[in-house]
């Protein structure tokens, strides 16, 4: 796991007014790490020369960092290329609003070249997702598919988890320094 010792911002509304304060503080990375893990899909938001784009796609973590895989031709990776600043959310679907968790990333997405960095990646893809593996053995243009397809890690910058359980609007921010 990554070394989650970083400056935590927490910041919470009291009587509609804000404050924060910034604490040393493992307990919300491990908070956020423990929230990802629960998790599978994450709605990723790029921006390119014909506009934002947002997706949605299956990840693993690696440490607080989320990786995937996606074909180099789709809208999103095409826009990393150019741009690598993206964001991301990972939230469940809601009915209730007092019951509202998620994460909101900010930070840069790369595409993986190094061959040793992208089988570690694939791994872990292929730990968290079993039918993965099925694809390396299954009908010829699948494998084909999977073969071609690049890997992906978003590097966060800032990673903010929302808790309404804990408060309306209940925000804990974690900075994330390289």
């Amino acid at each position: 796991m990554a070394d989650l010792n970083h400056d935590v911002r927490r910041s919470q509304r009291l009587q509609g007014r804000s404050y924060s304060k910034v604490v040393m503080s493992t307990e919300l990375g491990h908070q956020i790490s423990s929230f990802l893990a629960a998790h599978h899909v994450m709605s990723l938001a790029t921006s390119g020369s014909t506009g934002p784009h947002a997706t949605s796609l299956f990840y693993a973590c690696d440490g607080l960092a989320l990786v995937w895989i996606s074909e180099l031709d789709t809208q999103h990776s095409r826009n990393i290329e150019t741009d690598p600043r993206v964001a991301a959310t990972v939230a469940p679907d809601y009915s209730d609003f007092a019951a509202n968790r998620g994460v909101q990333i900010v930070g840069t997405a790369r595409r993986i070249m190094a061959a040793n960095e992208r089988m570690l990646h694939l791994a872990q893809l292929r730990a968290r997702y079993p039918f993965l593996v099925r694809l390396t053995a299954g009908p010829l243009q699948l494998q084909q598919a999977y073969a071609r397809a690049s890997v992906y890690r978003l590097q966060p910058a800032r990673i903010i988890l929302i808790d309404n359980t804990k408060g309306f609007g209940h925000k804990e921010t974690l900075e994330i320094s390289l």
